[in-house]
């Protein structure tokens, strides 16, 4: 007798995809929303990046991202940043009366924005410091050879500040620019899973194509042994009420 297919986990909201914005990336909103619903998806959060990054979006982007239409194609648009660790005491490069408005914030490291990357620890502690910060709301792709951080740090911090870490699907392809991101992320989420902390999967998608592909994250997120219950974005409600939570505590 063949054993039991496990259940596939359906991701209902890609938290974390690029426009048109980022300067390097190659899709509009439209064409987003429509690969959106196409892939049965109920949710995207556009977070472009901040304006620290080279040929990121300036500050008056995501102050004007008021005007979007909270619906597009059938699927709820998230108003939101990627913003860049700029130094070792974890700032964003976005100010707060900026930021405050988004809908989602998530923050991770990019090379030439500021933040020189240092030793693990110094890695490790500019990540926790910038958890600190109320307005954010996720700490992405943290498995970066390039940024090398302390797995279980870092997931304890995150643990006791109540901030999901990312698992991103883009580190896993053959285009990424994050070396050794499997081994660190695979370490991440077993600690999370033993933890029982939560995390997001996404797609990072730089071009609509990428729009809520998943797969070798939640690969990744089983080999863990990752529960459902543990991943915030498997549920357009589950973020919202996530989301709101964070801003009650504000």
């Amino acid at each position: 007798m063949t054993e039991p297919k496990k259940p596939i986990i359906k991701i209902e909201a890609d938290l974390h995809v690029h426009t048109v914005a980022s300067g390097h990336a190659y899709s509009t909103v439209e064409e987003i929303t429509k690969e959106a619903a196409k892939r049965g998806l109920k949710m995207v959060a556009l977070t472009d990046h901040g304006p620290a990054l080279p040929g990121g979006a300036h500050r008056y982007h995501f102050w004007n991202l008021r005007i979007m239409p909270a619906e597009l194609n059938g699927v709820h648009i998230l108003k939101g940043i990627e913003a860049n660790v700029t130094n070792a005491n974890g700032d964003l490069d976005l100010p707060e009366d900026y930021l405050a408005p988004l809908e989602l914030v998530h923050a991770g490291f990019h090379p030439n924005c500021g933040y020189v990357s240092g030793s693990v620890a110094q890695n490790t502690e500019a990540l926790c410091r910038a958890m600190d910060n109320s307005l954010l709301d996720f700490i992405v792709h943290p498995g970066n050879a390039k940024f090398p951080i302390d797995p279980e740090t870092l997931v304890d911090a995150a643990a006791e500040k109540g901030i999901p870490l990312e698992i991103n699907n883009s580190s896993f392809l053959p285009t990424t620019s994050r070396p050794a991101a499997y081994d660190y992320d695979l370490a991440i989420a077993e600690l999370i899973r033993e933890k029982r902390s939560h995390v997001i999967i996404s797609s990072d998608a730089h071009i609509y194509t990428q729009v809520g592909v998943f797969g070798q994250a939640l690969e990744l997120a089983s080999l863990a042994g990752i529960t459902e219950d543990q991943i915030i974005n498997t549920s357009a409600q589950k973020v919202q009420d996530y989301l709101a939570s964070r801003r009650a505590r504000r």
